[in-house]
């Protein structure tokens, strides 16, 4: 492969700037920067030359030899002043060398897949990692990226070799006596991952929630106070307000951190019967977002007049409590009463249903789970029906593994990988 560096620190000026190089001549180009002879494992504090023997900084420059690096190749980073000037020199300086070019997005981490560093769900938990934005997708990023779910993947795939090489071995000797009968120990194996698998499948959609935010809709009628309880959560003017009834046109969204968990607020239309053309529309869109929300707060004494569906976990409050003292359970974006408990509430909700999920975090990883899924119980079908019917059952459970190999990206993933690695910056 060819050499390539890039950039793998945040643009812009900073105390350290990180260069990274990866591939067979990175050792020799950090080499030819310091003029000196480097260990290929090891640091060394050197001074950075230009070709016309300038110094063009000085900073500390490490070495990592293959297959023991991040790529799994010799890799070289150069920690170097974090001044723009400085940055552009050295690399303006490596772009000139010959052999080394332009990292793309993602390409280290690719080499690292490629070479067997990391499997397609580790990728995909590092990319995570540098996205998270809350406590609760950092944990989740950090689980992936220590490889859970492939290590899961892996056992599971190690049941089902065994039990399709059980069958197999009675296929192989049909003509013979065969001295035990494997299918208690066929049916054990399979019903185990079985019930894995389909335990990670019903996670995702919370685990998904947690990688990509709850959604939560506050829903009312017009002037109940959506837009001022928006801005008091948001602690900003995130909505206009005013004593006017149907302000709001169209759906606010205000992302938030509630204790760890990823929230996105949405701000609706307040629900009426109208003859406004335009505020029928955001009111058709009010009504699909808070249908599709995962949780609904009422700003209502009787929800059920909304015309929005109300689900168990949903939350109630009486709107505008400062217009009224003797109002119990209620709430006022203006005074902020019942604003603690309202956020306590959320959390506590959305929390509890973040204890549900499992490893698996992307719609990906549930279409694999659940063809693997198909695979089996279509195997444990035919397994019922006797040896006669062996050969396909082993062929259902190649089928479920092959399916568990595309989840963790050994077969079957090509088409992915641009688009999965195009999320990445030049540096990673």
């Amino acid at each position: 492969m060819d050499t390539i560096f890039a950039l793998a620190s945040a643009q812009g000026k900073a105390g350290v700037a990180v260069i990274r190089l990866s591939g067979h001549l990175a050792h020799s180009a950090a080499a030819a920067l310091t003029r000196d002879t480097l260990p290929a494992r090891g640091m060394r504090v050197r001074a950075l030359f230009a070709t016309d023997g300038s110094i063009l900084d000085e900073g500390l420059v490490l070495t990592f030899q293959a297959p023991a690096s991040f790529t799994g190749e010799d890799v070289a980073e150069l920690q170097v002043h974090g001044s723009m000037a400085s940055v552009n020199a050295v690399m303006r300086s490596l772009g000139d060398t010959e052999g080394l070019r332009l990292a793309e997005p993602g390409e280290f981490t690719r080499r690292a897949l490629e070479n067997g560093k990391m499997d397609l769900t580790q990728v995909e938990g590092l990319a995570d990692l540098i996205d998270a934005e809350t406590e609760a997708q950092r944990k989740q990023a950090q689980t992936i990226l220590a490889g859970e779910l492939g290590s899961l993947a892996e056992r599971w795939r190690r049941d089902l070799i065994r039990a399709a090489s059980l069958l197999e071995a009675v296929i192989d000797f049909a003509d013979e006596e065969v001295p035990t009968d494997v299918t208690p120990e066929v049916r054990s194996l399979v019903t185990g991952v079985m019930a894995d698998v389909q335990r990670e499948a019903d996670g995702v959609r919370i685990a998904e929630r947690i990688r990509s935010g709850f959604e939560v809709a506050i829903v009312g009628l017009p002037n109940a106070g959506k837009s001022t309880l928006l801005n008091a959560l948001a602690g900003r003017d995130a909505a206009i307000t005013s004593e006017y009834a149907g302000t709001t046109r169209d759906v606010i969204e205000v992302r938030m951190d509630l204790e760890g968990l990823p929230v996105t607020l949405l701000d609706t239309a307040g629900l009426r019967e109208t003859e406004d053309h335009v505020e029928s529309l955001g009111i058709e869109l009010a009504i699909k977002r808070a249908e599709a929300a995962d949780l609904r707060v009422f700003l209502t004494e009787d929800p059920m007049s909304l015309g929005v569906s109300v689900r168990d976990g949903d939350i109630q409050v009486l709107p505008k409590a400062d217009l009224r003292d003797d109002i119990k359970g209620g709430i006022s974006g203006k005074t902020g009463k019942g604003l603690d408990q309202l956020i306590s509430d959320i959390s506590r909700i959305l929390g509890g249903r973040a204890t549900s999920y499992g490893i698996a975090t992307r719609e990906r990883h549930r279409i694999s789970l659940n063809n693997a899924q198909e695979a089996l119980g279509a195997a444990m079908s035919v397994l019922e029906s006797g040896p006669d019917l062996y050969d396909i059952a082993a062929e259902e459970l190649r089928t479920a593994i092959r399916a568990l190999e595309a989840l963790v990206g050994r077969i079957g993933v090509e088409d992915l990988l641009d688009e999965i690695f195009a999320s990445f910056c030049l540096g990673k």
